[in-house]
């Protein structure tokens, strides 16, 4: 089935959907639609073939456009979305899906009634490394789950409508919500703003799971060097998934701490550690946002969820919206049900 697709929203990740959709042999038309004509005129000087709009009315009562994927600030996704599922679209959100777990949860209720797919735009769950890292997980590689720890600093971007948790926190909520069967029930997250930006530019958040195992996250717009780097770890083996390196970004070690009990001692509990050897699995090279359109559209043609869809975007604007709490109340322990 050919799809005619619209990507609302032509400025910094805009483009790179339209690019997407536009090499894919299912999608016949893209549209292009913004406020500002400039950017327009920018897509349609590297893109051939492609429509433009000023009006997002237009899209909505063309019946031939059947998807419409949201790329604007995060202010105007749960309006956008709400327009186009009511309009019959099926819709991609970029992360994060809504500024507000009540706006989210609308949106999938509406999705639902409507029998449309909502889908969130958390595209690094569609990067090799991670669909490696999660076979390895499903088939207990590294064992049970003990630890997530991240770092995902650089300079700039700086959001002038959210702050670095909403921006950078998410796509590492999103992996922590892919990869943990777990599910979380604690969030502390404390932070800073540095003048003259109204938005906090430097965070950390420590999330608790229902199974004892714990994820740290740590984002910072402050930093000098960009580092995108995951340790997991696991009762079996540990994992570092660095996706900054040019090649070998995931490197699984056979490491690990073992206890024992000392039966003539029943108070002394012995530690060995384990130090075995380290592999590098081999990572393929397709593009993760080509994997995630073309998903989205298999989807809609086979009428199947997909695994990122608005339940999951939900939860992770609940956990969102708890460090945000955290924030404001000085680092305190908020509870998620």
């Amino acid at each position: 089935m050919l799809h005619n697709v619209a990507v609302v929203g032509c400025g910094y990740w805009g483009p790179n959907l339209v690019r997407n959709f536009h090499q894919l042999k299912s999608v016949d038309w893209v549209h292009c639609v913004d406020l500002i004509p400039e950017r327009l005129d920018k897509i349609q000087m590297s893109v051939t073939g492609v429509i433009c709009h000023t009006s997002f009315d237009e899209v909505l009562k063309d019946d031939d456009v059947t998807v419409v994927a949201i790329a604007t600030p995060l202010a105007m996704h749960y309006k956008l979305a709400k327009a186009a599922l009511q309009a019959g679209k099926h819709v991609l959100i970029e992360k994060p899906m809504a500024p507000s777990l009540r706006e989210a949860e609308e949106l999938v209720e509406l999705a639902d009634k409507k029998k449309l797919i909502l889908m969130v735009d958390h595209t690094f769950l569609f990067t090799q490394a991670l669909i490696k890292i999660k076979e390895m997980i499903d088939e207990g590689h590294l064992g049970e789950l003990v630890y997530f720890d991240s770092n995902r600093i650089n300079l700039g971007l700086f959001q002038h409508d959210s702050n670095v948790v909403w921006d950078l926190a998410t796509h590492d909520i999103s992996i922590i919500d892919r990869l943990f069967k777990s599910k979380p029930v604690k969030i502390n997250c404390t932070g800073t703003k540095v003048a003259p930006f109204e938005h906090e530019s430097i965070a950390y958040l420590s999330i608790l799971m229902d199974d004892g195992s714990l994820a740290h996250i740590s984002v910072n717009w402050m930093s000098p060097v960009k580092v995108r780097q995951i340790l997991i770890g696991g009762t079996k083996r540990m994992l570092v998934f660095d996706d900054v390196l040019p090649s070998e970004k995931v490197k699984v070690y056979d490491k690990g701490v073992e206890f024992y009990e000392d039966p003539n001692e029943i108070y002394k509990i012995l530690v060995q550690y384990r130090v075995g050897d380290m592999h590098a699995p081999k990572i393929g090279s397709e593009e993760a946002l080509a994997l995630e359109c073309q998903y989205l559209l298999d989807c809609v043609d086979k009428g199947q969820k997909p695994f990122n869809d608005g339940v999951s975007g939900a939860r992770v604007v609940a956990m969102l919206e708890a460090a945000q709490k955290s924030l404001e109340l000085d680092g305190a322990t908020v509870r998620l049900d």
